[in-house]
């Protein structure tokens, strides 16, 4: 029996968009991504606790947040993102001292075989067409012994949200996310073996269906795999968040909920 394949070709994803959208969202990223925060904090429990003079790669690095506690712990960090802007942001941040800052995608990393001795890349690998390219792209540029660190989306991910826009019209307005089979996949295809995969269902709770699509928007997440290219009017939104309130709990809060993959995977 022939091994398992995902066809991913009747959905590329358009790379330029998602940068353009991540770049015009990197001045704001910061006061919008709390949630991204939990996720990479939890990912970060994972690394060793000693990566003083390792060679770490933050792979879809936004604004550098944990580029900097990378460094902090005395690692050699390289920022890779696809969006030049959010670079520049990290390079505010974070400096030049045991900093280095690379524009790339991470289904082609611009760096050399067996360069690096550990790849971060916290709700990055989404962005992908075919997860087991970043996935076999990190274990080429990894040195033996190496590890990668990575979280990523499962479908099921914002399920409120979706559902409240299909109550409004049939079109795509949330993205669609991978399911543990094609991770599971995708791993096998990169020849990658997963030492732990954990996933958690993190919920955060919000005022307004309205607050959740600013957060959205805020972070660069505006880009909508198969979306239609026509305006969302206000009254559409105004729809959406009615839609919305059916999931509205005793304390008049809504829930995003969240499916996570965090893995673990040594070279």
């Amino acid at each position: 029996m022939e091994p398992a394949t995902l066809d991913y070709s009747l959905s590329p994803v358009n790379k330029s968009a998602i940068a353009e959208a991540f770049g015009k969202a990197a001045g704001n990223y910061d006061s919008h991504a709390a949630f991204q925060r939990e996720v990479g904090a939890r990912l970060l429990k994972f690394l060793p606790s000693d990566i003083r003079g390792k060679t770490v790669l933050d792979l879809g690095c936004g604004t550098g947040y944990f580029a900097a506690l990378l460094r902090q712990r005395g690692a050699n960090v390289i920022c890779c993102d696809l969006s030049k802007k959010m670079l520049e942001r990290a390079k505010r941040r974070c400096g030049v001292s045991k900093m280095r800052y690379q524009q790339g995608d991470a289904e082609s990393l611009p760096f050399a075989s067996q360069s690096i001795d550990l790849v971060f890349s916290s709700l990055a690998l989404q962005w992908c067409n075919d997860l087991s390219v970043p996935l076999r792209e990190m274990r080429r540029i990894l040195k033996p012994n190496g590890g990668i660190y990575f979280s990523t989306l499962l479908d099921g991910s914002l399920c409120e949200l979706k559902e409240s826009w299909k109550a409004i019209d049939e079109y795509q307005h949330v993205n669609d996310f991978y399911r543990i089979d094609e991770i599971n996949i995708a791993l096998a295809q990169s020849g990658c073996r997963p030492s732990q995969l954990d996933l958690p269902t993190i919920t955060v709770w919000y005022n307004s269906a309205f607050s959740l699509m600013r957060d959205l928007k805020g972070i660069g997440a505006s880009y909508v795999q198969g979306r239609s290219q026509g305006l969302t009017s206000r009254s559409m939104l105004l729809q959406v968040e009615q839609a919305y309130q059916r999931f509205r709990n005793h304390k008049g809060l809504v829930p995003a909920t969240y499916q996570v993959c965090l893995g673990v995977i040594h070279i």
